[in-house]
């Protein structure tokens, strides 16, 4: 028997493919992962520049120009209301990190906190030497996240090309869904692909758009009520934990540990209150609000969810978090066709597992 038969051959070359594919996805990851986020921010916008068309009647590129104004507008608008406040509350806590850093380092807020509690001398001092005791780990852990904190500054300029990629993806989506539709001879195929396409489209969509509710919802009531209760930056540490709702699980326990690390360090006297504030919203988001709004369209038992988290960390650090609910959802839409394709599916079935409604 030859070595080098048709079958041996055919082997080593989908080897050498998916090597040289997955060799090129890792190599390319960053422009790969920008265009992928540039779709995500694309189908944030597609209802509003669909309404657009329809109720002026004007081309998709006018319509296109015209929401891109009004969320300019919108930003400048916002920015010139409580930006100021942002902007002073964050001047305020960049100077404050290096002093409490300091404390940190050297036991000192031992006495601080002490002396606002009223405890004695004797707990004091003991606070203040477990905390020199741990003094390295807790230094190497803060080094560790700003060196993090470092790498995501470096790459926000790969971000600042999403809204603009976003134009583009746009304007030619359906031209796009289309080519890639006319890559195949065969209509069965094409109408197998066009079935993925459709509930790829809807999931991707409703996934995007809940995300923006969510991360709306936890930033207004971050702010409210830490407002309320007067802890310290609120403006800024409710604003974060809005943004940081965009990251599934590891986003919201980030914020969380900020906002009472930020109120342990600014001498702040309720830290109870705080998280049991934290507590009881994290139940209601994760339990009452987010179902709620996410709905059926990405059906993902939770334990999936949590492994999808963590491995996508693994792999690729944010992006992989953020990106893993999305990838599980598509998993399960391809799965789902595929065993509708092989006849293990009804229609019917095929449709409910799939989301459609």
């Amino acid at each position: 028997m030859s070595l080098l038969d048709k079958t041996t051959l055919r082997i080593q070359f989908t080897v050498l493919a998916t090597l040289s594919l997955l060799a090129f996805i890792w190599l390319a990851r960053k422009p790969l992962l920008t265009f992928l986020f540039a779709m995500l921010f694309a189908y944030l916008l597609e209802p509003l520049i669909s309404l657009a068309e329809k109720k002026t009647h004007c081309s998709r590129g006018v319509a296109i120009t015209a929401i891109y104004l009004v969320m300019l507008a919108g930003l400048l608008t916002v920015g010139a209301a409580v930006g100021p406040r942002v902007v002073d509350e964050g001047r305020r806590l960049s100077l404050a990190v290096p002093e409490l850093y300091d404390k940190v380092a050297s036991g000192n807020i031992a006495f601080q906190i002490g002396k606002t509690h009223g405890w004695s001398e004797t707990t004091q001092a003991r606070l203040q030497h477990f905390i020199v005791g741990h003094r390295d780990e807790v230094l190497a852990s803060l080094g560790t996240h700003g060196q993090k904190a470092t790498e995501v500054a470096g790459n926000l300029l790969w971000f600042v090309l999403v809204p603009f990629l976003a134009i583009f993806l746009l304007k030619d989506k359906k031209r796009f869904a289309h080519s890639i539709e006319g890559l195949l001879e065969n209509q069965r195929s094409r109408k197998f692909l066009s079935g993925i396409m459709s509930d790829l489209d809807d999931m991707l969509a409703h996934f995007v758009r809940a995300q923006l509710y969510l991360a709306a919802i936890s930033g207004t009531v971050y702010v409210v009520v830490l407002t309320l209760m007067r802890v310290p930056y609120s403006l800024v540490l409710g604003t974060l934990g809005g943004l940081l709702e965009f990251i599934p699980l590891v986003g919201p326990l980030v914020a969380g540990t900020l906002i009472l690390g930020i109120s342990f360090g600014a001498n702040y006297g309720h830290l109870a209150l705080v998280l049991v504030f934290l507590l009881l919203w994290r139940g209601t988001q994760d339990y009452f609000v987010s179902p709620r709004v996410l709905g059926g369209r990405v059906e993902i038992h939770p334990l999936l969810v949590i492994f999808a988290i963590l491995a996508g960390g693994e792999i690729a650090g944010i992006a992989g978090i953020y990106l893993a609910v999305p990838v599980m959802g598509a998993a399960r839409i391809l799965w789902t066709h595929w065993r509708y394709r092989r006849g293990q599916l009804e229609p019917e079935a095929a449709r409910e597992i799939s989301g459609q409604r």
